[in-house]
């Protein structure tokens, strides 16, 4: 059986890359290249790439990115945007909590939930950051975005999607949040490339930065710092607060 995410991002490519939360790719590119210090030598996954747009956009900089998701749909929809702007980009079909890679990479991004908080269970999400950090070399670092579990406990994630929301977009019908287990259950109609309407039921872990950074420790990195995640402005600047949906990681491994 079909998880909900896997069910989503089906013949969806299109439409995705037309969704309010994709669309602050360069200024994203732009932090990244700083946190690097613009070294063209370091080698770059994308984890849970989608169609491509972060794993492009660094290609066209001059880096080299690997690209890696599990949906078949959104890599076609990546490959066919790399070959459109003359780029050749390795995308690959993989699960993330199980990738093939080992001490392959300098640096390992996972953006607007790529992959990360969607799983059934903790371990599962755990299993993502595990796979992450065996595929990156000594002293790797590690840029991720998640949900923040603060959030939650000041706000209606319910009322924030209907704010967010945009005609012929994706929508949130009913949303709970559950505050023993900090995971939001919520159902989403969205329309796929063909004009077909799914209705999905839909259930995303939310996190706090203690855990995160308990999480990451264990794992053996050692300087971990979370900000505010604002689309398309990272900074170091944005101190993370209870009115930020999204947290940013950036990670660096002992």
């Amino acid at each position: 059986m079909k998880q909900w995410y896997e069910s989503l991002f089906e013949n969806y490519a299109h439409k995705y890359d037309k969704e309010c939360y994709v669309g602050g790719t360069v200024g994203e590119c732009d932090f990244i290249e700083k946190e690097i210090g613009e070294d063209k030598t370091l080698r770059i996954l994308d984890i849970g790439c989608g169609t491509g747009r972060h794993a492009i956009e660094l290609t066209k900089r001059g880096y080299a990115v690997t690209g890696i998701d599990l949906s078949e749909d959104q890599l076609k929809g990546a490959r066919e945007k790399a070959v459109a702007a003359g780029l050749n980009i390795r995308f690959e079909k993989h699960d993330a909590r199980c990738l093939p890679f080992k001490k392959e990479f300098d640096l390992a991004i996972m953006l607007c939930e790529g992959g990360f908080s969607l799983m059934e269970t903790d371990e599962m999400n755990f299993e993502i950051l595990k796979s992450a950090t065996r595929a990156m070399k000594d002293k790797g670092k590690f840029i991720f975005t998640t949900l923040n579990g603060l959030f939650p406990l000041f706000h209606s994630v319910k009322e924030f999607y209907e704010s967010a929301q945009k005609e012929g977009r994706s929508e949130c019908k009913e949303s709970s949040f559950d505050l023993m287990t900090f995971r939001e259950h919520n159902t989403v109609i969205v329309e796929d490339d063909s004009g077909n309407k799914k209705e999905l039921k839909c259930n995303e872990r939310y996190y706090v930065p203690s855990e995160i950074k308990w999480l990451l420790k264990t794992l053996g990195f050692g300087k971990i710092d979370i900000f505010g995640a604002k689309l398309g402005a990272f900074s170091k600047n944005d101190e993370l607060t209870v009115n930020d949906f999204e947290m940013l990681v950036v990670a660096t491994m002992k």
